[in-house]
């Protein structure tokens, strides 16, 4: 048997202003708000998985003591976070963002007919909405 993961369960973004960029995942993309790390981290709730957001420069020094021993970790420079949303869907997330004043970068339909958009969070991260047969996957 081959020992395979199932799923991914949390996916991570480094930000460089934690208030700023929790007030834009909650206020402008809706995600739910699941609780915070001091002012190194906050999770959200996305489906049935989590996105945490890191304070750059908090979460690359280890954590103090008595914490948890979680190890230091981080990433310098925009990341990129892709969310499922339908065509439709779509359509509709880029006017919610257009009349948030936010700027799409891109948008264009795939090979395979999968459509995407492409915008920054306050952070300069890429995120994208895509079709989910973007991946093959429904």
């Amino acid at each position: 048997m081959k020992l395979q993961p199932i799923a991914v369960l949390e996916s991570a973004l480094y930000v460089t202003d934690l208030p700023r960029a929790v007030a834009f995942y909650r206020d402008v993309l809706g995600l739910e708000p699941t609780g915070h790390a001091d002012h190194r981290a906050a999770f959200f709730r996305c489906g049935p998985g989590v996105v945490i957001l890191f304070d750059a420069d908090e979460t690359i020094r280890p954590a103090a003591p008595g914490k948890l021993p979680v190890p230091a970790h981080g990433a310098k420079g925009p990341g990129h976070l892709c969310f499922r949303a339908s065509r439709a869907e779509i359509a509709e997330w880029k006017a919610h963002l257009e009349a948030h004043g936010l700027e799409i970068e891109s948008e264009f339909d795939w090979p395979n007919g999968a459509r995407s958009i492409y915008f920054r969070d306050p952070s300069g991260n890429s995120l994208e909405f895509a079709e989910p047969k973007l991946w093959n996957v429904e």
